[in-house]
């Protein structure tokens, strides 16, 4: 099938100062359809390429071409929300168009029912009336409400109340809202810049089922490899200015992008044989009068194969990230029995977990997932011993415990990279420390600079160098490749893989999750539940988990140890049952009033009755009231299936 074309760029170049290039002859297009992918390291010029596809920036050269018909929509900076509206009306005003046109549909309702059907301005009413029906059906009007409650669960507003002003909302509440509104508009051409900042597990899954099924094309840009893996057909990447596409996911760009540099270096070497042989040739043959035409004609190859040839640019070289342990721990690592864990003190306190029973052998390697909020940072400080618990953690002999906390460093800000790595190992030689500083990508000036100057991504890289020189046997890990590059975090894929010692790491990283765990862990407040494999395999015992349940009123009644999941009590499958059949009530009342509002206004249409125009005045009045109970009912209906 052939799909017309949305946007497409021909040779662009932007530069800064006239001096250096941000964009440099980029030529790419976006289908109907398209699913693509933009990545490149930070300060690349993503954001400027964006701004030129939009018509927000204007190249020095080249063409942009849009097709007027279609339109794109992009996740700004607070997404152009209203800063008086609330959460509801930020949403509604995505329909007003619709809006309009149903009150106008009321307004000619309550005139066609005051125009006596012998009236001449009768038939033409009615015509008026039927076309901004058929345009209200076809943007499906009656769905506004459903629309707007599902994306809104869907993205985590489920329990906060609609009314909320905008101007309220945390900085990650508004994006969220602006994705929200993005995907009520459906625009023909969806640009998502860094969409999964500040989305839970939950909320993620959602977000790209849905766009998995978007009608329309979509260019997203992340750094979130499972999310590429998963949405994305074709991957930009942009880097040095040029832009260079590769057909596929990310998995498939980092098999094809590694054959074509080594396709690069072959060629290139070749091209250096080639003229080392030329160069040979010239010089032993220049000077013999049989020979000399063709050790010019040579000479003039060579000229011009060494104009074109052009070395390969060299790849921004990733950390070199290696975890090495000093020795071995005893077999059984850690045990935690009937483990709680609160925070805040007397009135402010919060119970996070009750009743966490573990085990962990040496070298296993575990992934903690689990709601925000639920406590997973609060259970790795506490197995540090830098969180009271109640229960019992205990450790094995010989574990050399190293912690990487997300959070605070404790950095000395006025210290150097170099001193501060020194003077935590002062027993390693200064070129052990530089160089392990080297491999993390802080070697020469970078080794020498104050802390308080260094960027997230730099100091997380000062943290890992820190764990290399640990050698500890035990790493528990809070989010590890929070601010890295995508180079920074295939390195650290490959580090966990290999490590042979043991492992505990809170992760919203799937793609990092699908690398190295052997179990994941999912936290709850009443406890764990252990899922054998990667995530990809989690994911697979979830869904056989949701089909093989049985229905909660079938469901024996169960008596379990705390911490292990276990069946609903009988109140519960009480309350659910209940649940469960107002759903079924709900959905036979909307099936019925969809029926006599179909019928109604088959009714409307029908010449018999519009001849009687308090007939058509009744049928009017009854139909209005239909439709707002049937809008009612949808509301309720949403509600209650996304509890």
């Amino acid at each position: 099938m052939i799909r017309s074309m949305i946007v497409s760029l021909e040779n662009i170049s932007l530069s800064f100062d006239n001096k250096t290039f941000i964009l440099s002859d980029v030529s790419a297009k976006i289908d109907e359809g398209g699913r693509v992918g933009l990545i490149g390291p930070n300060g690349a010029g993503k954001t400027t390429l964006l701004g030129v596809l939009c018509g927000e920036i204007e190249a020095d050269s080249g063409a942009v071409s849009r097709a007027n018909s279609k339109s794109i929509g992009i996740l700004r900076q607070d997404g152009g929300l209203c800063g008086d509206g609330s959460i509801q009306s930020e949403m509604e005003r995505v329909f007003a168009h619709l809006f309009e046109t149903e009150n106008n549909m009321r307004r000619m309702e309550r005139e066609i029912a005051a125009t006596p059907p012998d009236d001449p301005r009768y038939t033409a009413l009615e015509g008026r009336y039927h076309a901004l029906q058929v345009a209200f059906e076809a943007g499906e009007g009656y769905q506004i409400g459903v629309k707007i409650a599902t994306v809104l669960n869907g993205m985590g507003f489920g329990e906060v109340d609609r009314a909320t002003p905008v101007s309220v909302l945390s900085g990650g509440e508004r994006t969220r809202l602006a994705i929200c509104k993005l995907l009520l508009e459906r625009p023909d051409l969806l640009i998502l810049d860094e969409p999964t900042n500040h989305l839970d597990f939950k909320t993620l899954l959602w977000l790209e089922d849905y766009l998995a099924g978007y009608r329309g094309a979509l260019l997203i840009v992340s750094h979130d490899r499972y999310f590429l893996d998963r949405l994305t057909a074709i991957i930009w990447e942009l880097d040095q200015s040029e832009l260079t596409a590769y057909t596929g996911n990310y998995t498939a760009y980092l098999r094809q992008k590694e054959e074509r540099e080594e396709t690069q270096r072959k060629i290139y070497q070749a091209d250096l044989r080639e003229i080392a042989e030329m160069k040979d040739f010239v010089a032993r043959n220049m000077a013999r009068a049989s020979t000399t035409a063709r050790a010019k004609s040579r000479q003039k190859a060579l000229e011009k194969l060494e104009s074109t040839l052009e070395k390969p640019k060299p790849a921004p070289k990733p950390p070199i990230i290696r975890f090495q342990k000093s020795r071995d721990p005893v077999s059984d690592l850690l045990l935690i029995e009937d483990l709680s864990l609160s925070v805040g003190e007397g009135e402010s306190a919060k119970q996070l977990v009750t009743g966490l029973n573990l085990e962990v052998k040496r070298g296993e390697k575990l992934a903690l997932i689990g709601d925000n909020g639920v406590g997973k940072t609060s259970l790795l400080k506490a197995l540090i011993g830098k969180l009271p618990h109640g229960g019992r953690i205990e450790w094995g002999r010989n574990c050399d415990i190293c912690y990487f906390n997300q959070g605070e460093d404790g950095f000395d800000e006025r210290k150097t990279a170099l001193d501060e790595l020194w003077d935590d190992y002062p027993r390693e030689y200064e070129q052990t420390v530089r160089a392990v500083l080297g491999r993390v990508g802080l070697s020469r000036e970078n080794a020498f600079k104050p802390i308080c100057v260094l960027s997230g991504g730099e100091r997380a890289r000062l943290k890992f160098a820190k764990l290399m020189l640990s050698r500890g046997n035990v790493l528990i890990l809070d989010e590890p490749t929070n601010h890295l590059d995508l180079g920074s975090k295939e390195s650290i894929d490959k580090a966990l893989a290999e490590y042979d010692g043991s492992l505990l790491v809170v992760s919203h990283d799937r793609y990092l999750l699908n690398k190295f765990p052997d179990k994941i862990l999912e936290m709850y407040p009443d406890g764990l539940r252990i899922y054998i494999g990667k995530y990809d395999q989690y994911l697979a015992q979830k869904q056989a988990e949701s089909l093989t349940e049985p229905p909660p009123e079938k469901r024996p009644e169960k008596k379990t140890e705390p911490g292990t999941g276990g069946y609903r009590t009988k109140k519960q499958r009480s309350e659910e049952v209940a649940h469960k059949q107002k759903i079924q009530a709900l959905e036979t009342k909307i099936t019925a009033l969809e029926a006599e509002i179909s019928a109604l206004e088959q009714e409307l249409s029908d010449p018999e009755t519009a001849a009687d125009y308090l007939l058509v005045q009744e049928k009017c009045e009854t139909l209005d009231i239909r439709r707002q109970e049937l809008s009612a009912c949808l509301e309720e209906w949403s509600g209650l299936e996304s509890v």
